[in-house]
């Protein structure tokens, strides 16, 4: 089997905007915000990229202790906006993890844009955390391929040993999932279970294609 790195919204979860709601939330409480621009594109970025343009958009200088300002705030917000907001887990996704875990020589790892706190309060609140050995994280990182090297350089400290890169899949469900996973060399998976349609995520060329992860056999079939 080989090293599988899973994104997180819209990939394993949707969480019903709980994540924009808990960050604008953040900006009101840690800096008085009154009026929120919707200008910020979220989609695929990591928490770092998303928190300094907010910063930047509503007029804040973005240095990093205001960015780690917005972050606590967003993460002392999350958990309350999880519980309202609700959610649901992705199609096919449980039976998928599972399976997995049940495999000799599977490695599970995420690499997503949330910071490590924010993925652990999302994937806890809907029982998958503990599935997860590994990963790559946004915490003060700006573009998701260095979250892609950072989750590679993790799997090889925890294993102990040099991982080739063509062995490590990346799940995702949007362009920057395809792009991070060919930046280390990786296969990529994506999987239309966000907010990028099949034809935009078959545009990116990924070597699987799903609309969702219902019926996982073929991509089990692929790690056989």
């Amino acid at each position: 089997m080989p090293i599988i790195l899973f994104d997180i919204d819209g990939t394993l979860v949707r969480t019903g905007g709980a994540g924009k709601a808990a960050m604008e939330q953040a900006l009101t409480s840690a800096f008085g915000v009154a009026e929120l621009r919707d200008d910020v594109t979220y989609s695929g970025r990591t928490d770092g990229a998303i928190g300094r343009d907010l910063l930047v958009v509503h007029g804040i200088e973005p240095t990093l202790a205001n960015q780690h300002k917005l972050r606590d705030a967003y993460l002392a917000n999350l958990p309350g906006h999880l519980r309202e907001r609700g959610g649901e887990v992705c199609p096919g996704i449980p039976a998928l993890l599972a399976h997995l875990a049940a495999q000799p020589g599977a490695v599970l790892g995420l690499l997503t844009g949330n910071v490590r706190v924010g993925a652990q309060h999302k994937l806890a609140h809907f029982g998958l955390w503990d599935y997860f050995v590994c990963g790559g994280f946004g915490d003060d990182r700006y573009e998701r391929d260095d979250v892609a090297r950072a989750a590679l350089a993790h799997t090889v400290a925890h294993l102990g040993r040099d991982v080739a890169p063509a062995d490590v899949w990346v799940i995702g469900d949007t362009p920057h999932d395809v792009t991070c996973a060919r930046a280390i060399g990786a296969k990529a998976v994506a999987v239309a279970t966000g907010w990028h349609p099949l034809d935009e995520l078959a545009g990116c060329a990924p070597d699987l294609l799903f609309s969702d992860l219902s019926d996982h056999t073929k991509l089990l079939a692929a790690w056989a």
